[in-house]
């Protein structure tokens, strides 16, 4: 099947040949023709499938096949993100597809003055991408309302959960008008989300395109134990052992990213932070900078799980085991994205061995273990001290209050033979704590 033959409205077909996309995943292919018939649907695909194309063309080629100048203070297609980064990636996935068509596209999320936010929606948009909490911040203030929404879209809904942002989300669907068109999207289906859906969706078709909390098949993965406070020595070692075009080192907490960074600077390796506690323009900036190649390493926390798509991250490297087993396979779908290979590296303190168990139980794949290096002792001496706090990014905070109110504990949950993780992929063919969460994404 090829895009041409689904029948999508020509600037639609513009825009997918300027980025010369020609035929679609499956989970394009099956959720677009229900979609343009105007059905409900429930989608569950693996990460990094094209989930947001799935849903971007056929709410494109409806509003392109019914062109209506938008209602002042609302939108005609509402999306819903738990990131600002995933929200901001999404937008700009409409803008691309749709960039043959005069539709206004905006965003709302927290990190940027909401005065500047209210004044854009002020005459209505075509496409609103918000997050949960941000977008109640402007309907509270009168500044917005969802009367005249035709598309609901609700993406990345178990991530929503995760989040504990489902209560904004049930809010926000009862101001939405009865007559619409619902479209829910995530990687996996636990129960609560199934219900979810229930409650949401009118006579859905269901689109399953990869068996749930499955692993990217060309992402090789490996695992080493170490002993938690060992964990840079091995993560440097690494890092200058292996050819990596480009990583993302993940941690559980904001305050063990800045402490990898500082650690990271401070044995002369560049890398760049995200995490909820870092302004948007710095997360941004990041971003930008990873994106471009500026700087090969970016360490975050599970805030990047999900919304970066950067083709070219070649290794995923957890220093920390995510809280959760699910998480792990959002970690790992960064790499081996657009048919190249990719691999992963899990290193695995004492307290962590049962979370190993657990995600190789939930993924039905074994890690392949990779024993310490014969000289890691003496590595482990040698490793330089960590840059001073204030060599940290600009803004980067250390030991600040989480949403609970309460200090993280600075050594709490931070985030034989040479090791060897596999080749360099081929280029061609290759917690935040719960209570925060909500500041991180609003």
């Amino acid at each position: 099947m090829e895009f041409k033959s689904l029948g999508l409205a020509e600037p639609i077909m513009r825009g997918l040949a300027a980025k010369e996309y020609a035929t679609p995943t499956p989970i394009q292919s099956q959720a677009i023709p229900p979609l343009m018939e105007g059905r409900d649907l429930c989608g569950i695909a693996q990460t990094g499938t094209g989930k947001t194309a799935a849903f971007a063309l056929p709410t494109l080629d409806r509003l392109a096949r019914d062109p209506k100048k938008p209602v002042a203070f609302s939108c005609r297609l509402l999306v819903l993100s738990p990131t600002r980064e995933l929200a901001a990636q999404i937008a700009q996935s409409f803008r691309t597809y749709g960039r043959f068509m005069k539709l206004t596209v905006a965003t709302v999320f927290g990190g940027v003055p909401v005065n500047r936010q209210i004044r854009q929606l002020q005459g209505g948009v075509d496409i609103l991408v918000a997050t949960p909490g941000r977008l109640l911040d402007i309907i509270d203030q009168r500044a917005f309302n969802l009367g005249a929404v035709e598309i609901f879209v609700l993406d990345e809904a178990d991530q929503m959960m995760d989040m504990g942002f489902i209560a904004p989300v049930k809010r926000i669907a009862k101001m939405l008008p009865a007559k619409r068109q619902t479209l829910l999207f995530s990687a996996t289906m636990p129960k609560e989300i199934a219900e979810l859906g229930k409650q949401f969706l009118n006579d859905p078709i269901t689109v399953s395109v990869a068996p749930q909390s499955t692993t990217a098949e060309r992402v090789r993965q490996f695992a080493t134990f170490v002993e938690q406070p060992e964990k840079q020595a091995l993560l440097t070692h690494v890092l200058r052992d292996q050819e990596i075009e480009r990583a993302l080192i993940f941690t559980r907490t904001k305050y063990g990213a800045d402490k990898v960074a500082r650690a990271l600077k401070g044995s002369g390796i560049e890398a760049v932070v995200i995490h909820g506690d870092r302004s948007q323009a710095q997360r941004t900036a990041a971003l930008q900078a990873f994106r471009q190649g500026q700087v090969s390493l970016l360490v975050a926390t599970d805030i990047a799980a999900r919304g970066i798509d950067v083709p070219e991250v070649s290794h995923v490297i957890n220093f920390e085991l995510p809280n959760m087993p699910e998480q792990y396979v959002h970690r790992i779908g960064r790499t081996a994205r657009a048919g190249r290979e990719g691999v992963a590296i899990s290193f695995v303190a004492g307290d962590e061995r049962a979370s190993l168990r657990g995600i190789e139980r939930l993924t039905r794949t074994r890690c392949e273990m990779v024993p310490l290096p014969q000289d890691f002792t003496e590595m482990v001496r040698n490793l330089p001290k960590p840059a001073p706090r204030n060599s940290a990014p600009k803004g980067a905070p250390h030991g600040k209050r989480d949403g609970h109110g309460q200090r993280e504990a600075h050594g709490q949950r931070e985030g034989q033979g040479r090791p060897s993780f596999g080749r360099r992929p081929r280029r061609g063919g290759v917690g935040e704590h719960r209570g925060a969460v909500q500041k991180m994404a609003r």
